[in-house]
């Protein structure tokens, strides 16, 4: 089935009622910012920490291939997660050696290093749930983290969350704010104990789930954040929480109005990022696309889908996820990390399975090696618009005001960064429209990128490469920007 079909389905009620009135959309560009020294958006990398027991390690080829794609795409941020059982603990012995499995971690760290990436880094779950608030695992942890900061010289490393998403009841906490809260000190108290730690590695929380409220727990996401920001701001360097909006959510604009009611939580000069992002299809507003995601599920030889996006494949998530992440740089967060770069990092619930991996990523490094479909190693098309919207849009970048009239269907960002300029369009409306801008300055020598289908031009490596070069963008000019679409001019290079 043509999910394009499927989604000019559910885009004609939403869309098609003002396009013959509105064909021109003017979308004005102030010389004011709104959202100062974005920290980037990237990608949740986690170091692959199932490969072995799948059969086989990330080889020395596969790693200068992911290489090669992330120097490409220059991915500002990443998040980093593990399980430490596949890394510094074994709980059959109760053994703790940070020296243990260092290899591929270490080959991340390395690179995000030498790139000067922002990481945050942290654990899904202490060691076994029984050790949620055991001394012994603050221990082990701290000293890890240490180890990989001060000893290894993974400097990278920004900021560290103790719990992934502590308000879910799949996590050890099971939305115990108060613990949560108690670790969060105990933690600090600990890293306090290592030299410089503190003045390398700040705090990251609460890792909460927007839109989600555990029975178990006394708070909602907001509650979770706007608790943190009164009992524990002192000691948080940087607030992040996890957004799975269903697809009509984002292209109605509502859920512009979810991050700014967050960002306001979150007390001034402090940041919040989306910690992960990606989209979940809603039972009623995304009904079609849920049944395509259901149908592709079924029999599936390596997901059983309880954990998945199963329409990453497909050319219009190259078109939701930057459209995501204009609504997050224009309501005040500062940085996403889409979840996540590749379907090789984990199965549901990092049992180990290969017959049941979570599929959301940009590819499947291990396609050929694990589950015999090479195919799966290709970039998806998300890759295109994602990798532009990181390398376009670096770390200490500006965002500026940007308005816009008749936007049904138009979503865009502006940013300058150090005298440059970048603008990013993406049209999820089911017309061509007319895109009169209205500029605070002249953008001389800018290339235009075109994520369109069916042509998205790539140079023989297959990344993107400029339609067009050295234009001139001028308050008033017009573009055209057709129905699912998306556009990018940059004068950075």
């Amino acid at each position: 089935m043509d999910v394009r079909m499927l989604l000019a389905g559910l885009a004609v009620p939403f869309f098609t009622a003002s396009c013959s009135m509105h064909d021109v959309v003017e979308i004005k560009v102030a010389d004011e910012v709104i959202n100062a020294d974005y920290v980037g958006n990237g990608v949740e990398w986690d170091p692959y920490d199932e490969a072995e027991l799948w059969g086989t390690e990330v080889s020395d080829d596969d790693w200068q291939t992911l290489y090669k794609r992330l120097d490409f795409m220059q991915p500002q941020y990443v998040r980093c997660m593990i399980n430490s059982p596949f890394r510094y603990y074994t709980p059959q012995t109760g053994t703790y050696d940070k020296a243990r499995h260092l290899k591929s971690i270490s080959r991340l760290l390395k690179y995000c290093t030498q790139k000067q990436i922002t990481v945050i880094f942290g654990e899904y779950n202490p060691p076994t749930w029984e050790m949620k608030a055991d001394q012994k695992w603050i221990d082990m942890s701290v000293d890890y983290l240490n180890y990989l900061v001060c000893d290894q010289g993974f400097t990278c490393i920004k900021h560290f969350v103790i719990f992934n998403e502590p308000d879910g009841d799949w996590a050890s906490t099971n939305g115990d704010y108060r613990l949560w809260l108690d670790m969060l000190h105990r933690f600090h108290q600990k890293m306090s104990e290592y030299p410089g730690l503190l003045d390398k590695v700040s705090l990251a929380g609460p890792d909460v789930v927007s839109h989600y409220k555990n029975p178990h727990s006394e708070f909602d996401a907001y509650g979770w954040v706007t608790n943190t920001a009164a009992m524990a701001d002192s000691i948080v360097g940087i607030y992040d929480i996890h957004a799975y909006p269903g697809q009509y959510e984002v292209r109605s604009g509502r859920y512009g109005e979810t991050l700014a009611a967050f960002r306001s939580k979150v007390p001034a000069g402090k940041k919040i990022v989306l910690g992960e992002a990606g989209f979940k299809y809603q039972q009623t507003e995304d009904s079609l696309l849920l049944a395509e995601y259901k149908r592709r599920v079924e029999n599936h030889p390596f997901t059983k889908g309880s954990d998945c996006n199963m329409l990453c494949y497909d050319y219009f998530y190259g078109l939701d996820m930057p459209m995501l992440a204009m609504e997050v740089m224009n309501h005040g967060f500062s940085g996403l990390a889409i979840w996540m770069l590749d379907d090789a990092m984990h199965s549901n619930g990092d049992t180990g399975r290969p017959e049941d991996i979570k599929i959301w990523g940009l590819w499947n490094i291990l396609g050929n090696e694990v589950f015999n479909k090479p195919d799966e190693e290709a970039m998806r098309p998300l890759y295109y618009t994602w990798s532009l919207m990181c390398k376009y849009f670096p770390k200490g970048t500006n965002i500026l005001k940007t308005s816009r009239v008749a936007n049904e269907g138009v979503f865009c960002v502006a940013g300058e960064y150090q005298g440059h300029n970048t603008i990013a369009i993406v049209n999820v409306g089911d017309a061509d429209k007319t895109i009169q801008l209205s500029l605070p300055t002249v953008i001389n020598n800018a290339d235009k990128y075109l994520y369109e289908e069916p042509h998205q031009l790539k140079g023989t490596n297959g990344f993107p490469i400029p339609v067009e070069q050295n234009l001139t963008l001028n308050s008033g000019q017009r573009i055209t920007v057709k129905a699912q679409s998306f556009v990018l001019y940059t004068n950075i290079k």
